[in-house]
């Protein structure tokens, strides 16, 4: 059982969630924040050097690569480019003992608390009217309809860092 705060964001592709998290991530940082954050990808990557040892390792057929310095620790885990990970096996990765909140880019469909970032202008669907998860809708302008729920300014990050340290001190309801 994690006992980390969980707070997802969720939003289709181009609706700024990236940009939103990493105005955040210093905000709440500042705040004494202990954050990690677990980002979904559609598209395969690489987080490797093309031709550093852990990269040949890796190509030679290991399925999982932990390469560590003083610096930082990557865990390369290869997978069959069909199945997804769970989130909860992410989750369950990290090291809670040093973390206060693990933000989530992406997993729209998991079970979590999530802000939804919301730009009307763009034409999609809200998230919100479907996901009894989403908590909050960080918007660029007001939607025309949307469920009573808390509208975080989208160009305000000082606002949401706040709302989202508020969500935390009143026990994440």
């Amino acid at each position: 059982m994690l006992q980390t705060p969980v707070l997802g964001f969720a939003a289709f592709s181009g609706s700024g969630k990236t940009t939103l998290l990493e105005q955040l991530i210093p905000r709440l940082r500042q705040a004494g924040l202990a954050l990690a954050v677990v980002k979904h990808s559609h598209h395969d990557f690489e987080i490797d050097r093309p031709g550093k040892d852990s990269d040949r390792l890796r190509r030679a057929g290991a399925g999982q690569v932990l390469l560590a310095s003083p610096w930082r620790t990557a865990w390369i885990r290869e997978g069959d480019g069909k199945t997804e990970p769970r989130l909860e096996e992410l989750l369950e990765r990290l090291d809670h003992r040093e973390l206060d909140l693990v933000l989530v880019e992406g997993f729209r469909h998991e079970s979590i608390p999530k802000i939804e970032v919301h730009r009307p202008s763009r034409g999609t669907p809200l998230l919100c009217n479907t996901d009894a998860h989403v908590i909050a809708l960080a918007c660029d302008e007001p939607p025309s309809s949307a469920p009573d729920l808390p509208l975080l300014d989208l160009n305000d990050p000082d606002g949401v860092a706040g709302w989202i340290r508020e969500w935390l001190a009143a026990g994440r309801k």
